[in-house]
């Protein structure tokens, strides 16, 4: 059955003193999940009733990895360009394949946006992939 109002289930979860701060990082980021992110003032009661400020970057970091923490934040955010992997061979349960992967195959072929990666620096023209840079 889908949880109608998953708050009224979370809270007695996050507020009982027998779970672990983990255990309620992850109530919270399954939560987050289920609702495709939540308010900037909701994470932040959120975290101040559960008391776990301290961890709260275990769950605000998650943006970096294109899942939408706040919901103001999924329309600023830009998407990286998928590549096709249709032709490629895969095993019978990993048909998924992660962005980092084409990101990285990005880097290795100097393909990457400076505005986008202004931390990744180029490789020189001269450069034959034969060493690390």
């Amino acid at each position: 059955q889908k949880v109608k109002d998953s708050m009224r289930v979370l809270l007695p979860v996050l507020l009982n003193k027998i779970h672990d701060s983990y255990d309620k990082i992850r109530a919270i980021l399954l939560y987050i999940f289920s609702t495709n992110g939540t308010t900037q003032e909701n994470l932040d009661k959120l975290i101040q009733n559960v008391q776990i400020e301290s961890d709260s970057d275990m769950i605000r970091n998650w943006k970096y990895l294109d899942v939408p923490v706040i919901s103001s934040f999924v329309a600023q955010q830009h998407k990286y360009p998928r590549r096709d992997r249709s032709k490629e061979e895969t095993y019978q349960l990993s048909r998924w394949t992660p962005v980092i992967k084409d990101v990285m195959e990005d880097a290795i072929e100097n393909k990457l946006d400076s505005k986008d990666w202004p931390y990744c620096s180029r490789c020189p023209p001269t450069w034959n992939g034969s060493g690390a840079v």
